[in-house]
């Protein structure tokens, strides 16, 4: 007899040509992820191949019930790790019937953004490093915690190895995070979202509550970000050290519009301690995990490289961070 695993990882890519394709959206409250399957004639190596669908935005938020269809447009695919074969993940973004990119589809000014022939020019990388907290299911505390209470003070943890430090690591311990990158403009955002989703059916899979709040645990306790390095052409040749500077500088100057843009929560993240600068501060350092702004060594040293803004919450929209780093730094001309 067939076990569940079999069934599920079924793999009929050499009875037909069709695969399956998970058209996966953000959702009504911008940080929650939607799917939804369909049957298409494979192989797919572009977005472009995919046919638009829809979906009921009443039932997510988006749309109201008199006039619910929300149109999705298939933007960026991947392969699936679960169907496996040929079958696809596809990141789409949303429109109304008219055409019209709704209010929750962030990707859409990104891509004008990223589009630009100056912003396109520099091509510019982004790396994210999306930290979250993985919570028991029926209680929502850390998992590796005793219910209702702590464990010892924070120190022993980070990176760490053995039973009493880095718990559940089969399917991954209270607080952790992946790393997506060196990818170019928009795709980081596709990227991570796609991540993201990976990690939530990875969670489900295993009984445990994927969070991106910022502070999920109150006290003495590091919260969850999503730094992002960042640079461009011109960042990364020669002479390079003076354009990344002269990007920060406009960067200091913006600090409260990208504060507010950086994700809900950020607040209880964002105090002075725990590795964070204060979020009314805007400083930057090299090698300073305390500054909103961390250059690396490296960078300092041969004159040239990347930089990294520790500001973004975990449940930041990368689209929106992307994007408006891009834009800040590039497109803008500063007062």
């Amino acid at each position: 007899m067939a076990s569940l695993t079999d069934l599920v990882n079924l793999n009929l890519s050499d009875c037909t040509d069709k695969i399956i394709a998970e058209y996966i959206w953000i959702g009504g409250s911008g940080i929650d992820l939607r799917s939804k399957a369909r049957t298409v004639k494979g192989p797919i190596t572009s977005a472009s191949q995919l046919p638009k669908w829809n979906y009921d935005g009443s039932s997510t938020g988006q749309a109201p019930g008199e006039d619910s269809e929300v149109i999705l447009y298939p933007q960026a695919i991947f392969k699936d790790p679960f169907r496996r074969g040929d079958n696809i993940l596809v990141m789409c973004d949303c429109y109304t019937p008219q055409g019209e990119p709704i209010p929750t589809n962030k990707r859409y000014n990104a891509a004008k953004i990223f589009s630009h022939p100056d912003v396109a020019a520099e091509v510019p990388w982004y790396g994210i490093e999306q930290e979250y907290t993985l919570l028991q299911k029926d209680v929502n505390w850390p998992i590796g915690w005793p219910v209702g209470g702590y464990p010892g003070p924070q120190g022993p943890y980070y990176c760490a190895a053995g039973a009493d430090k880095a718990f559940g690591r089969d399917v991954m311990p209270g607080q952790w995070e992946f790393q997506v990158g060196p990818s170019v403009g928009i795709s980081a955002g596709d990227e991570i979202w796609v991540a993201r989703y990976i990690l939530e059916r990875i969670t489900e899979m295993a009984g445990v509550v994927l969070s991106l709040d910022p502070k999920p645990i109150q006290g003495d306790w590091n919260g969850a970000g999503a730094h992002t390095n960042y640079s461009t052409k011109s960042m990364r040749q020669p002479g390079g050290y003076e354009v990344i500077k002269k990007a920060i500088e406009k960067l200091g100057k913006r600090h409260a519009e990208h504060i507010a843009a950086y994700g809900e929560g950020n607040e209880r993240r964002l105090t002075g301690r725990h590795e964070t600068a204060d979020i009314n501060t805007f400083k930057w350092g090299v090698a300073n995990r305390g500054a909103s702004i961390r250059v690396g060594r490296d960078t300092e040293k041969e004159g040239k490289g990347y930089f990294e803004d520790r500001r973004p919450a975990s449940n930041m929209d990368p689209y929106v961070v992307t994007g408006m780093i891009a834009e800040t730094t590039i497109l803008w001309k500063g007062n």
